[in-house]
């Protein structure tokens, strides 16, 4: 755990929510339900619009979170249930506070970039949950598709690659929506990041030396040198 997570945890821990992402995945389960079946238009009075805040509607701030329009229910129910199992594996790993200021980060990368471009949705942060995930447990096999076992840290470069591509290809309100739900993940995991950077270099230039060594020493050896001189 990094000391400054440390610091925070001490100070404010209490304000960690248990069971956070059984209350996000539940209530946008519920709100989903009652939107298909009830016919009451619940995404547009709870979904971000930066106008419709500015204007008042300051609930909009949070309720985004839990809009899953766009999905039919039984892709919605199994991608809910992943990210809540995710979740709890997270705040498991780390704490409940932990976990609460990850997704507030989120959240609120997900709102900055919300007011630069007129709209946000969770599905960003999402995503980087999964990233979270893949890094504390990049060796553990899920089911993709529901039958193929495959590791983790497979499915991140996934992610990864859609990150990139958004970012490289994709309109700028997308880019910027890409970049900031990026915020929470490399404020936490920046120690181990540039600390694998700074080995990666390290250890390159042991190599390089080594065998620039080993070339110094064949030249001065020459080719009569071996067994048949």
């Amino acid at each position: 755990m990094n000391n400054w997570l440390n610091k925070l945890e001490r100070r404010f821990g209490r304000f960690g929510i248990p069971n956070l992402m059984m209350y996000i995945t539940s209530t946008t389960l519920v709100l989903t339900l009652v939107e298909m079946f009830g016919g009451v238009p619940i995404s547009s009075w709870l979904s971000f619009s930066r106008t419709l805040i500015l204007e008042g509607q300051v609930w909009r701030l949070v309720t985004f979170l839990f809009v899953g329009s766009g999905w039919n229910l039984f892709s919605l129910i199994l991608m809910l249930y992943f990210y809540y199992w995710i979740g709890c594996r997270l705040e498991y790993a780390w704490g409940t506070f932990q976990f609460t200021l990850y997704y507030l980060l989120g959240t609120v990368g997900a709102v900055i970039g919300g007011f630069i471009t007129g709209s946000a949705d969770a599905t960003y942060l999402n995503l980087s949950l999964f990233l979270a995930y893949a890094a504390l447990f990049p060796n553990e096999e899920i089911l993709f598709m529901m039958f193929l076992p495959i590791k983790v840290k497979y499915l991140a470069y996934l992610d990864w690659i859609i990150f990139g591509a958004t970012i490289i290809f994709s309109s700028v309100p997308s880019k910027i929506a890409a970049v900031l739900a990026l915020i929470n993940y490399f404020i936490f995991f920046w120690p181990y990041i540039s600390g694998s950077i700074r080995n990666y270099f390290k250890y390159r230039k042991v190599r390089n030396n080594f065998r620039n060594q080993m070339r110094r020493d064949n030249v001065r050896r020459g080719p009569w040198d071996g067994s048949g001189r």
